[in-house]
């Protein structure tokens, strides 16, 4: 590993970035790379991941791993290589997450959601319930906690083992959502983001007295891939509904996580950060 020359607030710290591929993940190891640290860029894509570092600051710093966040052996194998690279670990930022999974009814969800607003155009009553806990089978629903919150909790815990070993008064920083207040979304990424917040508070305190810090950041509509993949109609009423009137951009949320991540934020934790252009107020 090629020694870290870099300035900036985060210099000399180690970060480690899920779903860093694309999107939110991406602008957020890319941000931390520019404050200095070295990174970890972790994605189930190994390509993308490189991508990512690719376009780095100081490429050489940092390192693309691969691997399923919801798999706790996976995640292990990822935080070994993060440590025989950068021997320390600073900063987490649990990114990875998704917002459907085979079998989860999404796809009659949007079926119906499609049907109510033909009713709604034509000056009828909607003729039909959206829902999608009705349709959604076991496979569906573990697939979305799995990544969401399973794979938040090994990640954390990889990061905790390392910041204990070395007495390093670390940051963990969770992605959340402002679904958590709003309940918009599907059941189960709602549900899996509430739970993150959750995991944030009782992890805030019970890893103070090591002064690591841990905290969340809440999005708003944002314009990544994952958003992408819903229907156009349910974005534009996402962008209508937005006092800013438009999604956030990936490098907004990455700003609100180098803020926790860095010294700046020292005195903040068990916090989240609300970065959603209005949209809702927590």
């Amino acid at each position: 590993m090629t020694a870290q020359t870099a300035t900036g607030p985060l210099a000399g710290k180690a970060a480690i970035v899920t779903g860093a591929g694309q999107g939110i993940g991406r602008a957020c190891a890319l941000e931390l790379a520019r404050a200095g640290a070295r990174v970890a860029a972790f994605d189930l894509d190994l390509a993308r991941a490189r991508e990512t570092i690719a376009a780095a600051t100081e490429p050489a710093s940092h390192i693309a791993l691969s691997g399923n966040v919801s798999h706790s052996s996976e995640v292990e194998r990822a935080f070994a290589a993060m440590d025989k690279a950068f021997g320390r670990c600073d900063v987490l930022v649990n990114n990875a997450g998704t917002g459907s999974a085979p079998n989860d009814g999404s796809a009659k969800m949007y079926e119906l959601m499609a049907k109510k607003n033909e009713d709604l155009k034509a000056g009828r009553a909607p003729s039909v319930h959206v829902e999608q806990t009705v349709f959604m089978e076991d496979e569906g629903w573990r697939g979305v906690m799995a990544v969401n919150l399973d794979g938040a909790f090994f990640c954390t815990r990889a990061a905790l083992r390392l910041m204990a070993r070395d007495g390093i008064a670390g940051s963990i920083i969770n992605i959340a959502s402002t679904a958590v207040q709003s309940g918009e979304g599907p059941v189960h990424y709602v549900t899996s983001k509430a739970a993150l917040v959750g995991l944030t508070r009782a992890l805030a305190r019970e890893v103070s007295s090591r002064r690591i810090r841990v905290n969340a950041v809440a999005p708003g509509p944002t314009d990544t891939p994952m958003m992408r993949s819903i229907p156009d109609e349910w974005i534009r009423s996402l962008e209508a509904a937005t006092p800013l009137g438009r999604l956030g951009r990936p490098e907004e949320i990455a700003n609100a996580v180098r803020f926790l991540a860095g010294d700046e934020s020292s005195y903040v934790t068990g916090s989240v950060l609300v970065v959603n252009g209005g949209s809702y107020f927590f």
